[in-house]
């Protein structure tokens, strides 16, 4: 049997089962601010993984002299609960490097318009 789920719904729960986790380890109550914390700490890369679309926007150009190019990528998608549209840097491969901005929004249809107006 083939089981679908809503990247948003995915990724809430994969919040919850770190918050979850860290309950267990650390003590009810201290989930919470750590999960936040390896949120913010990891924030590129979980928004890459929550991503539901994406648009190519253009190379990006790096300060220093990398010896690879980098994308600008728009993303948009839900975490914890919530809409969100981001620049992200990527590598050719699609792994993010990094973020040049980002936007919460409560609604989808909110944060949809902001990702048609993103460049």
């Amino acid at each position: 049997m083939t089981m679908f789920q809503s990247i948003g719904a995915a990724s809430d729960r994969v919040v919850a089962t770190l918050v979850a986790g860290l309950e267990i380890e650390f003590g009810r109550g201290a989930g919470e601010a750590l999960a936040q914390r390896f949120l913010e700490a990891e924030e590129s890369d979980f928004l890459w993984d929550a991503r539901a679309s994406e648009r190519w926007l253009g190379a990006y150009q790096a300060r220093d002299e990398e010896d690879f190019e980098l994308d600008r990528v728009a993303i948009i998608g839900r975490l914890d609960g919530r809409w969100f549209v981001a620049v992200s840097i990527v590598d050719g491969d699609g792994n993010p490097h990094g973020l040049m901005g980002r936007r919460s929004f409560r609604s989808e249809r909110q944060a949809r318009e902001a990702f048609a107006a993103t460049h």
